[in-house]
């Protein structure tokens, strides 16, 4: 099945969107128990943690835990937004640079002034993306960034985008309560599909889409340890309490390139298979046996595989015993500790 397809369905009682490109599962989004990322509270400061330079907050739905938090005393309120996922036994990750982010727009209270994406590159598209941004920002404080699905869209769609979300802000913003609060949820799956999946696509809304699309069979391929590699081999994904091990197995190729090929197409494989299974945090690469003049190829070919994904991930580089390292956003949860 050629193409791309999002299907937005539920499972097991939970909201939930997939993406197949070319009937493969590319990319899948389920609703958790936790707060979402991009949810917004009032927090309250509790506690400081100068070993790890931040401070712990009380909220209404449990601790959270902000980095770089300097000037900021015990017992102070202040407006934070989730982040990520916390680990487990951990305080959920925020942030107080916050976001308002749609399908076209993001506005940015602490980051004033109107910029649109780099990717649109043609001038006369630029300038009357600029005349509707400043139309609708008029003289707000705040800061606007227009994404690259900002070209080919109508201008009353991203006129709308901006205003809700210029309306959002200033809501949230000029909140005067005095106890922590849960100010403004983040987005749910399908809002999120709607968000962040802007490349044309098929939209099946239908109950029953995930069988009727295969989705059902390729979640079950990744909650399982194994994933194919294009031309053979395999790799084995299993996370553990400290890191996610990732090795490399060739298959049945017994060539004297069979090493080199299997890493290569887990360069291209892996971005994947992190994002399908939720995975983030420290990852290291059990790498087949390939020649060390192959390692700058293999590294660009990883970088350019994780230029697209969503969640960022650091390459950190070798360790001596010639495993590479990885450092990946934890935003989301794992699909094993959602689908059990």
């Amino acid at each position: 099945m050629k193409g791309r397809t999002i299907i937005l369905d539920h499972i097991q009682g939970r909201e939930a969107a997939a993406l197949m490109v070319d009937g493969v599962l590319d990319d899948f989004l389920i609703a958790a128990d936790a707060p979402a990322p991009g949810t917004i509270y009032r927090a309250r400061a509790d506690r400081p943690v100068k070993g790890q330079g931040g401070m712990f907050l009380t909220t209404p739905d449990g601790p959270m835990f902000l980095r770089q938090v300097k000037g900021l005393v015990p017992g102070s309120l202040l407006l934070v937004q989730v982040t990520g996922y916390a680990e487990p036994g951990k305080a959920i990750p925020a942030t107080n640079r916050i976001l308002f982010k749609s399908r076209y727009a993001i506005v940015t209270p602490d980051a004033p002034g109107l910029n649109i994406s780099r990717r649109i590159r043609d001038e006369d598209v630029r300038d009357q993306l600029l005349e509707i941004a400043h139309e609708q920002m008029g003289d707000s404080p705040h800061g606007l960034i227009l994404r690259s699905c900002c070209q080919g869209a109508e201008a009353e769609e991203i006129a709308e985008d901006i205003s809700a979300m210029l309306a959002l802000a200033e809501q949230v913003l000029s909140d005067s309560g005095t106890e922590p609060e849960l100010l403004s949820e983040g987005d749910g799956p399908h809002i999120l599909a709607w968000r962040d999946w802007t490349d044309p696509a098929e939209v099946v809304t239908a109950s029953g889409g995930f069988e009727d699309h295969g989705v059902l069979d390729a979640l079950e391929t990744a909650q399982g340890i194994s994933e194919a590699l294009p031309g053979g081999g395999h790799l084995y994904i299993q996370p553990t309490r400290a890191l996610v091990a990732v090795d490399i197995n060739t298959g049945a190729d017994t060539s004297l390139a069979a090493g080199t090929k299997a890493n290569f197409a887990c360069a291209k494989t892996l971005p994947r298979a992190l994002r399908v299974r939720g995975l983030g945090g420290q990852i290291t690469l059990d790498l087949a046996p390939m020649p060390k003049k192959d390692r700058r190829g293999f590294e660009s070919a990883l970088r350019s595989a994780f230029k697209s994904d969503p969640d960022e991930t650091i390459l950190a580089g070798w360790t001596p015993l010639g495993h590479f390292e990885l450092q990946r956003k934890r935003g989301r949860i794992p699909l094993t500790e959602i689908l059990k």
